[in-house]
Parts: structure tokens; C-alpha cells; sequence
């Protein structure tokens, strides 16, 4: 059975790709200087030729009010760019503090400004759940349907780190609710992956596609059931999710066998999967279990057969 079908994909590509950009500025904060010290600091210390990183840029990460007012009545950039494409907005979003995003944003900065990669403020405030910046955003005209180069959106971004208040905020301004990354996951696809059952169950009620595959041919349903989300592969099945051979040529109940997850099997054979059936490799969910040392999955599944078939 090719490995790719199971492999465990822990999506932390858009935690690395969000925080990347700015953990070195963070490194060199202290939030408990007082934002005077911070001004002098910046003006002072700060070369904008080795990252991009200004004056305005430092306050905005430190959270310093103080100081961003009196940077932006000097006349300073609100748009400018660290190296990573960055701005004082981002930053502001990042930490939550939305008094500092409402004062760029009055002063010309730019609220879809994106990074190398496609982030927006918007997605990192999602990202880190930080709802009143949210909000803050999408009043002032922050787009919820941007998305990054690999194609996640703000909508995505807040499924995958299991936030459903921003994502019902999101999804209440005209969010895309199946809008897929480059690999066709979904924003319901992760939330299934990542196990957080109260997004899913937002999602489905918003009309996601509740067989939506990504490009490998793995489902919501398939990813749950691989990784013993019982509470996710409740809510699936409640819309009625495909039990057959999906696209990759196997099954939600052949996923569970293979990692010995008895909940799932329970939950799936009690929706009507089939113990008997075959993958594309001819084998069942009971010869999966069995291959792979799962014991209490294979002596469930045994029962099962010998229920349906009347053998002893």
C-alpha cells in the first residue's frame, strides 16, 4: 500500500510561513519598555538596508501607541516593507493590537497589504485568533477572500487553527466556504485533519462539500478516520460522506483499520462501510488490520463478517 496515502501531513506551513517573517523581530522586542526608550531605540539603532525593518515597523510589533503616533506625525511610512514584504499593519495584527492597526490604517497604510508569500493582516490575525483585529480589518475594507500563493485564504487559515468565532465572522462577510489550496484541501478538509469538530460542524452547516478531495484523493472523512477524530467523524457522517473506495483507491474504514483507531471503525461500520470491502490493492480493512498488528480492529471487524455472512 504506497505510503503517500497515510503519510501524516501536519499542516504547519502557513504557522511557519506567518511567523517566519517576524521571529526575529520579535526576538529583539521587549514589551515591557516604555515606548520613549523604543523611539530613541529605533531612530537610533536600526539600519532598514539590512531587513527593511523601520522605526514605525518596531513600535507597531512592541505594540507602543506612543510611539507609532509620533513616528506617523513625523511623516513616517506607514506602507513600508521589511524584506519578507511586511508591514507596521502586519505586526499590529500579529500582536492583536488593533488600536495600532486603526491609527496605520488612518494614516494611508494599505489593509490587504501582502507579504512574499500572499499573507495579509487578515491572515495573521486569523492565524493567531485574534477576533476584534479581525473585525477591525474587514470593516475597513479587508478582502476575506485573498489568498496566499500556495491558495490558502484567511477562511482556511482560521479552520486550520480551529478559531470558529473568526471563522463565522469570516464566513458572515462572503467568505468562499470550499475556496482550496493549490493541493485541492479545503478549508473543511483541514479542519477534519486538524480535529476540530466545532469547525467542521460550522463549515457543513455553511454547505461545505462534505467529499471535497484533495489532489491525492484523500477526503475530510478519510483523514479523520486515519487520524481518530471521533468527534470529527461524527459530524461527516451526519452529511452522509462517501463510504466506498475513494480516489486513492481506499477507503475512511481501511484508514481507520491501518492505525487501529475502534472508535472510527465502530462510527464507520455503524454508517453502513463495508468490512468486506477491497481496495485497489485487493485487500480489505480486516487484512489491513491484521498486516499491521491491530488486534481489537481486526477482532471487531472478524465479528462483523461473521454477523453478516452467519460463519462461525
Amino acid at each position: 500500500m504506497p505510503s503517500s496515502h497515510y503519510e501524516d501531513h501536519i499542516e504547519r506551513e502557513h504557522a511557519a510561513v506567518l511567523f517566519r517573517w517576524d521571529r526575529d523581530l520579535a526576538e529583539e522586542l521587549d514589551p515591557k519598555l516604555e515606548s520613549d526608550f523604543v523611539l530613541s531605540f529605533a531612530v537610533g539603532c536600526l539600519d532598514p538596508e539590512r531587513d527593511g525593518t523601520t522605526p514605525l515597523i518596531l513600535a507597531a510589533a512592541g505594540g507602543h501607541i506612543e510611539a507609532v503616533t509620533e513616528l506617523l506625525q513625523q511623516g513616517a511610512d506607514p506602507n513600508a516593507r521589511r524584506l519578507t514584504g511586511t508591514t507596521a499593519l502586519f505586526f499590529a495584527a500579529q500582536g492583536g493590537f488593533m488600536d495600532i492597526a486603526g491609527l496605520l490604517l488612518e494614516h494611508g497604510a494599505t489593509v490587504d497589504s501582502c507579504s512574499i508569500d500572499g499573507g495579509t493582516p487578515l491572515f495573521v490575525a486569523c492565524q493567531c485568533g485574534h477576533l476584534d483585529v479581525v473585525e477591525g480589518l474587514i470593516e475597513r475594507g479587508a478582502n476575506p477572500n485573498a489568498h496566499m500563493k500556495d491558495g490558502a485564504t484567511a477562511l482556511f487559515i482560521a479552520a486550520q487553527n480551529g478559531h470558529v468565532r473568526i471563522l463565522e465572522v469570516l464566513l458572515e462577510h462572503g467568505a468562499k466556504t470550499d475556496a482550496a489550496r493549490t493541493d485541492g484541501a479545503t478549508p473543511l478538509w483541514i479542519g477534519a485533519q486538524m480535529g476540530h469538530d466545532h469547525v467542521v460542524r460550522r463549515l457543513l452547516k455553511a454547505g461545505a462539500k462534505v467529499d471535497a478531495t484533495r489532489h491525492d484523493g484523500a477526503t475530510p472523512l478519510f483523514k479523520a478516520a486515519h487520524k481518530g477524530h471521533t468527534a470529527v467523524v461524527g459530524e461527516l457522517l451526519k452529511y452522509r460522506p462517501s463510504l466506498g473506495i475513494l480516489p486513492n483507491g481506499e477507503s475512511a474504514l481501511h484508514a481507520a483499520a491501518l492505525t487501529g483507531q475502534m472508535t472510527v471503525a465502530r462510527q464507520l461500520v455503524g454508517a453502513g462501510a463495508d468490512p468486506l470491502l477491497v481496495n485497489q490493492e485487493g485487500v480489505t480493512p480486516l487484512q489491513l488490520a491484521i498486516r499491521h498488528s491491530q488486534t481489537q480492529v481486526a477482532n471487531y471487524l472478524k465479528d462483523k463478517i461473521r454477523a453478516r455472512t452467519g460463519t462461525s
